[in-house]
């Protein structure tokens, strides 16, 4: 198992357990107590659980979302192939805000080398368009949160008041017919309504896994958007019922 999915595997078992021990680790992923102590250790490091002899238990609560540094390593091929069915919708000359996150991380970098106007929504973003070489980077004020970068508040909300852009690209926390659009953070679902207030067109990105969930924040319902960009796992029933609500859906 690459250490990326076993990092998963053991974040997903201490957030259901609460705690777990080592051994009972060790046998669910198939890899020795050392090499779960030093996972342990990893998560521990990036705010995910709190280590304890013989385990962990988990700093998670049911709706907070996992740290960026661990899903950032999650499925980085589906993510990128996301990103590039989603460069093929944008055309030379557009103007684009993108949104914080993964996916759109990977959207970042597959646009690197485009004759586009671009205002990302998060540092990582920035820091990945920076010394892009045909396209204008615009930068948006706020203030960053720990670990996301994800850009927020008032100078956020103004930057992008002040503008308005041929497409938002959008990610989620969670993505279906009934609920709509819907994030984790509270400041970040208010980002992502002003960016779709500033933009002529919407496309949401996310892997299919979170066709099937809720977030807390409600952001926009699905018939705000014009398209959306998943993975090819998504599901029949819930891409009918988005497409249903007339919104395109693309599977990748």
């Amino acid at each position: 198992m690459a250490s990326t999915d076993r990092l998963k595997q053991i974040t997903d078992a201490v957030r259901e357990a609460g705690e777990i021990g080592v051994a009972e680790l060790a046998e669910r992923t198939g890899a020795s107590e050392m090499t779960i102590r030093r996972d342990l250790e990893t998560l521990a490091a990036q705010g995910v659980l709190e280590r304890y002899r013989g385990g962990a238990r988990t700093l998670l609560l049911r709706g907070d979302e996992p740290p960026f540094a661990l899903r950032a390593g999650e499925g980085r091929e589906t993510k990128r192939r996301i990103a590039i069915e989603v460069a093929a919708l944008i055309a030379d000359g557009e103007s684009v805000v993108l949104d914080s996150g993964t996916t759109c991380l990977e959207v970042a970098r597959v646009l690197e080398h485009r004759r586009l106007t671009v205002l990302p929504l998060s540092l990582h973003a920035v820091n990945a368009l920076t010394g892009a070489p045909q396209l204008t980077l615009l930068v948006p004020g706020g203030t960053p949160r720990p670990g996301e970068l994800a850009l927020t508040g008032p100078l956020t909300l103004a930057s992008l008041a002040a503008l308005r852009f041929d497409t938002a690209i959008l990610g989620c926390c969670g993505l279906n017919a009934t609920d709509g659009l819907t994030a984790y953070d509270l400041d970040d679902a208010a980002i992502k309504r002003a960016a779709i207030a500033s933009s002529r067109r919407v496309i949401a990105v996310t892997e299919a896994a979170k066709l099937s969930h809720t977030a807390l924040a409600f952001v926009a319902s699905a018939a705000a958007l014009h398209a959306i960009v998943t993975d090819e796992s998504a599901t029949p029933d819930d891409t009918a019922a988005l497409e249903a609500a007339g919104v395109p859906v693309r599977r990748v």
